[in-house]
């Protein structure tokens, strides 16, 4: 029997768009009925959260980077019979916010990599996306993120399949912030990328999209 495929939201960290979950949207395609969700528009993550909710199917997973998980976790806390189940990359359960420019914000995000050579692949595309999304879009993102409130509720509503995942070399959300995250919901599974840092659907796409695919998949 051919299991029917799942509708999955993806959303991109601050200051990205599409070309972040690129090569998932094209090889999850067989499992999953892949949309990206618009964060550009709003500066609370309420309003981002509801501008998603408003566009999705009316039941679905959901998978969000940095920024993109917040918002994932304030869809959960709004409408958390819609939500199926939902991946968290690089994204911390602490309060703590640190306001960055967009250049600092870049250069944490493609901080050097074990890999010089895998260094130089992700700057490229993450430059090209912080020029596309521009500084008034990362502004607004900044600000959603500079005033989110307590996210304790969003994190207790959650009661579905969850993943947690994060780079071993991420600056933004270290290892220790997501482990912290996954240990606050239960059954969550967690999962350490090597020589990755925040961009991980970007940098390590094969592996992002095998642990996505198990994840699709659990009961």
């Amino acid at each position: 029997m051919v299991r029917p495929r799942t509708p999955l939201m993806l959303l991109p960290a601050m200051g990205c768009d599409g070309q972040l979950w690129a090569r998932q949207i094209v090889d999850l395609a067989a499992v999953a009925q892949v949309e990206f969700g618009d964060l550009s528009q709003d500066d609370t993550l309420s309003a981002m959260a509801a501008r998603v909710l408003a566009a999705a199917p009316p039941r679905f997973a959901v998978a969000g980077v940095s920024l993109g998980g917040y918002v994932a976790m304030e869809m959960v806390r709004q409408a958390p019979d819609r939500i199926e189940r939902i991946a968290l990359f690089g994204t911390r359960g602490s309060m703590d916010v640190r306001p960055r420019t967009v250049a600092g914000q870049g250069m944490l995000a493609t901080a050097p990599h074990a890999d010089p050579l895998l260094s130089a692949i992700v700057s490229g595309p993450a430059q090209a996306m912080a020029d596309r999304v521009g500084p008034v879009v990362f502004e607004r993102q900044q600000r959603a993120l500079l005033a989110r409130p307590d996210i304790s509720e969003a994190i207790a509503a959650i009661h579905v399949p969850t993943l947690v995942a994060v780079g071993d070399r991420d600056r933004i959300c270290t290892p220790d912030d997501a482990l912290s995250l996954s240990l606050r919901i239960p059954g969550a599974s967690f999962h350490l990328l090597r020589g990755c840092g925040h961009l991980s659907p970007l940098e390590r796409p094969g592996e992002v999209t095998s642990v996505l695919s198990q994840w699709l998949r659990q009961d």
